[in-house]
């Protein structure tokens, strides 16, 4: 069987996505979300939004149990093919925390997509910076150095976004914007 085309993949989860904006207790649209899922376990967005709808659908009490199972699987599979993406861990961390009584689970989870979040801002405030830095208008200084002080206090030993801020300093000083 060949792997669906990612515009197909688009197609099929907005189709889902309108099933369940049209009528939220429509079980097709859970059919639609659990056939995606098959077809592409590696796309979180489904999983996610899959899980979400099978949480807060109701069913028979003894059917919680099963439901709480599988929104487990969902996440943890959204977090193996998303690579430990900062959202997807979050999500799992707070499904555990919640409604499994894992607490220690999800500080875990909560830290490690913290360090995954702050790397991700890191990043591109290195390149914000840069993309500012090679504009080199007044404005666009200005907010490089306004930035850039933020990104001195969060991330000070994190040499390329420093030597990034240190250019600003400098093209800043040349244009006369901050004294030498």
């Amino acid at each position: 069987m060949a792997h669906p085309e990612l515009e197909e993949l688009v197609a099929k989860f907005r189709e889902a996505r309108r099933e369940a904006e049209a009528d939220m207790s429509n079980p097709e649209q859970l059919k639609l979300h659990r056939e995606l899922a098959e077809a592409c376990p590696a796309f979180t967005q489904n999983l996610l939004f899959l899980a979400w709808r099978l949480l807060s659908s109701e069913g028979p009490e003894r059917a919680l149990e099963d439901r709480l199972a599988e929104i487990q699987r969902l996440l943890e599979m959204a977090v193996l093919g998303s690579y430990r993406s900062a959202p997807t861990v979050i999500e799992l961390g707070y499904f555990l925390d919640t409604y499994r009584n894992a607490p220690h689970e999800a500080a875990r989870l909560y830290e490690e997509a913290s360090a995954r979040a702050l790397e991700t801002v890191r990043d591109s405030w290195r390149g914000l910076i840069r993309y500012w830095n090679d504009e080199r208008t007044k404005e666009t200084l200005e907010k490089a150095l306004k930035l850039g002080a933020l990104a001195e206090k969060l991330f000070p030993d994190y040499t390329p976004l420093m030597l990034e801020v240190l250019t600003t300093r400098e093209y800043a000083t040349l244009d006369g914007l901050i004294s030498p």
